[in-house]
């Protein structure tokens, strides 16, 4: 369809629909990526106070990484009853899955009292908060997607995809007000719980929120043409769509690795690399975000304009070029590190783009167990391995979350001319 011809904007019931969803996955997002930003923290709470204090991060990232391990599991059986009963259900149940553990862990005892049970503790609160974002994402990009005008899906799926890093944001401006207004001391005697307690509000606030949405048109089509939902969605997905799965797991990889780096690694490396202080790196971290979620808008209105596969292309280019402008100025010293983080999540708007792609890879009556299976897999994979291997080699070189930015932006290139070109090709036709 010409560009001229596209609607301009979505109508007054698809701007809420949208809200609604971005705001309640923003505030479930927090309630999720809190525990990064506590990181240091919570690993000389946790854990015992004779163990060297890089094993005790170490370990602490591991607990944190175990949430994107539960994904799977959580994201494709609330996949299933998505596909079989609606996406609103499924929709308000994983919000109340990630508030509840997030109270929990802010009022939780700590190693200091009750010893080695505290972090297995924290570890299961963990997993059922990574079950719940499994089940979260793929949900929140189906049920906008299928509100809102196929011509306007980029640019609500980018806006969707800002709200939900609009959760990362959240996170990174309460970590600086804790950081800035409480001594050290305060922060490991209590200071370290009001995020969590502030966050288990905010998820409940979401529950609430999400009363007011609908099912989607799409579904209640579906039910009002009398067809039949498979009984095992994921298993007409193996069946049926295996093509799809490939490049769904590598689009998604390539989506993680701009989160990895910019919001979830350098906070950490800012402090313990490059010697910034807590307070500081979290309002670096802030204006990245912000900047993310601009480049998550302008991603999806691309996306409309040109097309998914060749906005991925574009911004499989300037992903590592963002983050080695961000990276050469830490090293070098130059001084203009608020610039350099902006630029940096202005580049990653890949992960504005991808779920466009994600979304029209498989059909409506199994996308969500599709997406589900091979985003919460793939995810969970990269977003658990990557960290740590990369929290372990950045002594080595400075430039090796740069290193990475380049390979995975090689792979967005390839899916884009790869798979991109049958698509077009399609389209002409």
């Amino acid at each position: 369809m010409p560009a001229t011809s596209l609607p301009l904007t979505l109508s007054r019931a698809d701007h809420k629909t949208l809200g609604l969803a971005a705001l309640g996955g923003a505030l479930e997002i927090y309630d999720f990526i809190i525990f990064v930003f506590f990181a240091v923290t919570l690993s000389q709470l946790f854990f015992p106070p004779h163990m060297p204090e890089w094993l005790r991060l170490l370990q602490s990232f591991g607990i944190f990484v175990t949430g994107y391990l539960a994904r799977p599991l959580g994201g494709i059986l609330m996949a299933h009853f998505a596909d079989r009963l609606g996406r609103k259900r499924v929709f308000s149940l994983s919000i109340l899955m990630m508030a509840l553990p997030c109270l929990i862990i802010g009022l939780m005892p700590t190693y200091a009292q009750i010893g080695y049970a505290a972090p297995l503790m924290l570890l299961g609160l963990r997993v059922l908060q990574g079950a719940a974002v499994g089940g979260e994402v793929p949900s929140a990009w189906v049920f906008v997607a299928e509100h809102v005008p196929a011509q306007r899906r980029g640019y609500a799926l980018g806006m969707l995809q800002a709200g939900l890093t609009f959760g990362y944001l959240i996170g990174a401006l309460v970590a600086t007000a804790v950081a800035r207004n409480m001594s050290q001391e305060q922060l490991l005697d209590h200071g370290w719980r009001l995020p969590f307690l502030l966050g288990g509000v905010f998820g409940l606030f979401g529950v609430w929120l999400r009363r007011y949405l609908a099912e989607t048109p799409i579904f209640i089509a579906l039910g009002e043409r009398q067809q039949a939902q498979p009984a095992l969605p994921l298993a007409q997905v193996l069946r049926d769509h295996r093509p799809a799965l490939l490049p769904a797991a590598l689009l998604t990889c390539v989506l993680t690795s701009a989160v990895v780096v910019l919001v979830v690694l350098t906070p950490t490396l800012l402090q313990q690399r490059f010697g910034y202080p807590a307070s500081e790196s979290f309002a670096l971290s802030s204006l990245g975000i912000v900047f993310l979620n601009i480049g998550c808008v302008l991603a999806g209105l691309l996306v409309d304009r040109v097309g998914p596969w060749r906005a991925l292309a574009l911004y499989s280019l300037l992903l590592p070029l963002g983050m080695a402008a961000l990276y050469g100025n830490l090293i070098g010293g130059w001084g203009w590190a608020g610039l350099a983080y902006a630029v940096a999540g202005l580049c990653c708007g890949v992960v504005g783009v991808v779920p466009s792609l994600m979304v029209g890879l498989f059909p409506a009556r199994v996308r969500v167990s599709g997406i589900s299976l091979t985003y919460n897999l793939a995810y969970a994979l990269w977003a658990s391995l990557t960290p740590l291997a990369l929290l372990a080699l950045a002594p080595s070189s400075p430039w090796v979350c740069v290193a990475y930015c380049a390979v995975m932006g090689v792979v967005g290139l390839a899916c884009a001319l790869y798979y991109g070109a049958p698509a077009r090709q399609l389209q002409k036709a």
